[in-house]
């Protein structure tokens, strides 16, 4: 199947991101006016206004979530979603696809050069949410862009094989392969060996964790810093923000069991590489800046990691996103609220790459 593109859209989806645009550029009182009258309380946080009401442009859509479909049709239907709501794509210097080696063959990597970088400058290896089952290079273009844009740094987003036709540990091999081929091939990158980075989003987030443990254990070379964005951690239970936002806030339980199931089959939870909350050693683990959502059922889990690594001594920054939800990095055009968390997050990492 090609890559679903914001210029391949029917117009039905074209007005459907352009109505969406729309709405979330009114005032907050109006946006809370349409998304019925209340602000949505929860846990001592209020959604933001925006989010709020793009939760209930998607329920008003009636789309069928995820977890009802075929693997294959929630996969056309996560990059049809990501390709409706992107904006027009943030001008590089240079993007190139091409493939890397990895545990069972080529592995399909995008390397952006933004405008301005510096000859030998810092490399961030990303790698995509969707639950170890959905999305790709295509539905993760636009944050990849952003990043390597305002955190002025080479990116290498990572398209690692997807369950359940490559069941755990394949994506966690696949990871640490791609960081380590990075390590390997900086000159080739022109970018400087000793400061590459990890990060990702969801699943993606889990992936950047999982590496960053590996890759130390293994001796190194280790990233020099992590930036996992609402990151799964634990999927051997399910921590408090599950019960507060199990449905109606974009990631569900539903969902979140139906990714579990397909890529753990019949792996043990408990493995730190896929739970890498339940790494007994964090000691040495490179430096974090940890990303959480007010209004997501991955929150708690994410910050119990970030606790975990200020108990065993290694810097961490947790900051969390009260009014958003998950998802929200690729809703950049969409919404200010969350193209200003991802502002701060692009400047967190610039700092840290520039050994401030």
């Amino acid at each position: 199947m090609p890559p679903t593109r914001p210029e391949t859209l029917g117009w039905r989806d074209r007005f459907e991101g352009g109505l969406a645009r729309t709405l979330l550029a009114l005032p907050g009182a109006v946006q809370t006016l349409l998304a019925g009258g209340r602000r949505v309380h929860v846990d001592g946080q209020d959604l933001a206004a925006e989010l709020q009401l793009a939760l209930r442009l998607m329920s008003l859509a009636g789309r069928p979530s995820f977890e009802t479909l075929p693997v294959p049709a929630a996969r056309a239907e996560a990059a049809r979603a990501a390709a409706v709501f992107a904006g027009p794509p943030l001008p590089m210097d240079r993007v190139e696809d091409f493939v890397v080696p990895g545990p069972a063959g080529d592995l399909p990597v995008r390397h952006y050069v933004p405008p301005g970088s510096e000859p030998g400058g810092p490399l961030l290896v990303y790698f995509h949410g969707g639950g170890w089952v959905l999305c790709g290079l295509e539905t993760h273009d636009e944050p990849c862009r952003f990043l390597a844009r305002e955190a002025c740094t080479h990116v290498l987003s990572v398209d690692y094989r997807l369950a359940p036709e490559h069941r755990f540990p394949a994506a966690a091999d696949d990871a640490l392969a791609a960081f380590r081929w990075a390590a390997a091939h900086a000159a080739d990158l022109d970018v400087a060996a000793d400061r590459i980075a990890v990060a990702g989003d969801s699943a993606g987030g889990n992936l950047a964790i999982v590496t960053s443990l590996l890759a130390t254990r293994d001796g190194g070379p280790r990233p020099v810093f992590q930036m996992p964005i609402y990151p799964v951690t634990d999927l051997s239970t399910k921590h408090a923000s599950y019960r507060l936002f199990a449905d109606g806030f974009f990631l569900t339980e539903a969902q979140m069991d139906w990714y579990r199931g397909h890529y753990l089959g019949d792996a043990a939870a408990s493995d730190p590489r896929a739970s890498p909350l339940l790494a007994g050693d964090r000691s040495g683990l490179p430096p974090a800046y940890v990303v959480t959502a007010g209004f997501d059922p991955l929150r708690d889990e994410g910050e119990a990691y970030a606790r975990g690594l200020r108990e065993a001594g290694v810097p961490v920054t947790l900051r969390r996103h009260e009014g958003l939800i998950h998802g929200f990095v690729n809703m950049l055009s969409l919404a200010p609220v969350a193209r200003a968390a991802m502002h701060e997050t692009a400047s967190a990492l610039r700092l840290a790459l520039r050994g401030r």
